[in-house]
């Protein structure tokens, strides 16, 4: 941990403030190499609870470059994320876990993963997505026996409709670990059920689940209704309609709306072919698609995700901040981040009022400057 003081910089609210890191911690006072920051905003790090990969790196296929991705991530103002694994061969999820089990390397700098998000197997195979088929599995209390966020997993994605699903979801949560629905074809008395057994959000609102209705409202009513649910919302400018956002921040609101990229390793690639696990995908303005077309993460990054909400929905800036700051912090119980309060961690994301990324501190040390 390190000694560092950002100097006048403005937080997400306008107000101005040198922030002073004492041994990786925000604390009252201290001294230490000063940087300025003049003219800039001083925000929270960034927390992203869905990555898949980074610059030609996929997680899910290339689990042992897990720390190597997570070097990667500060340039986009990334200081914690869940590295995201997908519906794949169980032999990946096992390499994710060891992997991050081992730690980093020596000397190693980077954005800190806070466990695992395993996305999948046990999904709707009507709504896999980009999701192999040949991978999915039904729930069972063998499979997620391992899974606890003790063992590394920190959330799990799964399909509550499935049968056994929802006494798995009991078990999860018994093991420590954030229960998402996601890619399902649940009603919202299904959905409802994996909530009373403990669910507490949703995965990408709005895709890889039935929309909306008047008199089946599905996933998507019982998250913008029922206040003990965040929801996970990809505002990349091509998941969801600018109105469908504001509709999602009108009901969600702060508090509950949770702003990730589902990037993919096409992030910081130009254009052309990536992967994402097992499928091949093609990268082409700004989207991610499996030669079908199907939509199969994103190129983007949360710093690009925060302006596309904030000009669907004319939300203030800290209020968009706060969506990939403190929400996803107090989701994940983790009193240590996302707030600019004293004995926080150091971490802190460094951006243009138009937030652009200039730089990214981690623990009180600069692991990334753009300047």
């Amino acid at each position: 941990m390190s000694d560092l003081v950002v100097r006048g910089a403005t937080t997400a609210d306008g107000v101005a403030r040198d922030v002073v890191i004492a041994d990786g911690r925000i604390a009252s006072s201290g001294s230490g190499p000063t940087y300025d920051a003049s003219g800039l905003v001083v925000l929270p790090g960034l927390i992203d609870l869905q990555v898949n990969g980074v610059a030609g790196i996929d997680v899910t296929l290339e689990p042992e470059r897990l720390w190597e991705a997570a070097a990667l991530l500060p340039r986009y103002g990334v200081t914690a994320f869940l590295p995201t694994v997908i519906t794949s061969d169980p032999a990946n999820r096992a390499w994710a876990l060891a992997s991050f089990r081992s730690g980093p390397p020596p000397g190693w700098t980077g954005a800190q993963p806070l466990g695992l998000h395993l996305e999948g197997p046990m999904i709707a195979a009507a709504r896999k997505g980009a999701h192999p088929e040949q991978w999915l599995r039904p729930p069972s209390p063998d499979l997620v026996a391992r899974w606890s966020r003790e063992a590394g997993v920190a959330m799990a994605t799964l399909a509550p409709e499935l049968p056994g699903a929802l006494d798995v979801v009991e078990q999860l949560v018994r093991q420590g670990v954030v229960v998402s629905v996601g890619h399902t074809e649940a009603d919202a008395a299904t959905v409802a059920a994996a909530v009373d057994r403990g669910a507490r959000a949703l995965t990408h609102l709005g895709n890889a689940m039935p929309p909306l209705g008047g008199r089946e409202p599905g996933p998507v009513g019982v998250a913008l209704g029922d206040r003990r649910l965040v929801a996970g919302v990809i505002a990349d400018g091509h998941h969801l309609h600018p109105a469908t956002l504001a509709a999602y921040w009108s009901a969600l609101g702060p508090d509950r709306f949770l702003s990730v990229t589902d990037c993919t390793a096409a992030l910081g690639l130009p254009d052309g072919e990536s992967r994402l696990g097992d499928q091949h995908v093609v990268v082409s303005d700004g989207t991610v698609r499996l030669a079908d077309g199907t939509l199969a993460g994103s190129a983007a990054s949360l710093s690009q995700c925060l302006g596309e909400l904030r000009n669907a929905t004319g939300c203030s800036l800290a209020e968009a901040v706060g969506t990939c700051t403190a929400t996803p912090a107090d989701l994940l119980g983790d009193a240590s981040r996302g707030r600019l309060r004293e004995d926080a961690r150091g971490d802190l994301t460094i951006v243009t009022p138009d937030l652009e990324v200039v730089a990214t501190v981690i623990g009180g040390e600069l692991v990334h400057e753009a300047r």
